[in-house]
């Protein structure tokens, strides 16, 4: 359980190599909800130039919804060769039917499916909440900005995929 009020964004931060600094990174986000994704998206972009990713490096789609995150996702790293990781970004919100059950656990397998056929980062950034106010609050309020974790995340995993390598 989250504590209340704890900005969770606040993330150490690391140095990142010279060379992952050339590396490439997609982010694809869901236009659905786009209130919380589009500041996921901000968040994630933010911080990839913050840690030194030129904005050349940095490529942004968007899908209708969060269901489609995993196909973009599959598409861009088999047509895309220079991309190095993929941060995927979406939000899905509880309502009256078994819907957000069967989109959520679709999208998380798809997208951790997708990251260990092709091996490389492809990050889980994909909000899965009970009401509007808990995305929001996750999406740059109270809970801090999911993209920016993503993004940190995207980062780590790239430099311990340069570590195994």
């Amino acid at each position: 359980m989250v504590e209340k009020k704890k900005n969770l964004s606040e993330i150490s931060s690391f140095k990142l190599s010279p060379t992952l600094k050339k590396r490439s990174i997609a982010i694809i986000y869901s236009e659905w909800n786009s209130e919380v994704t589009e500041s996921l998206k901000k968040g994630a972009y933010q911080t990839l130039l913050e840690y030194g990713i030129k904005k050349q490096q940095i490529k942004i789609y968007s899908v209708p919804g969060s269901f489609e995150l995993p196909i973009a996702a599959s598409m861009v790293l088999h047509n895309d060769l220079t991309i190095d990781a993929v941060i995927c970004l979406g939000c899905v919100i509880q309502g009256e039917t078994r819907h957000f059950e069967f989109i959520s656990q679709a999208v998380a397998n798809g997208i951790m499916h997708l990251g260990t056929i092709c091996i490389v980062p492809v990050i889980f950034g994909v909000l899965t909440c009970d009401t509007m106010q808990q995305a929001l609050d996750r999406a740059g309020g109270e809970h801090g900005n999911k993209g920016v974790e993503a993004a940190v995340s995207c980062l780590k995993m790239l430099a311990l995929q340069e570590q195994i390598i």
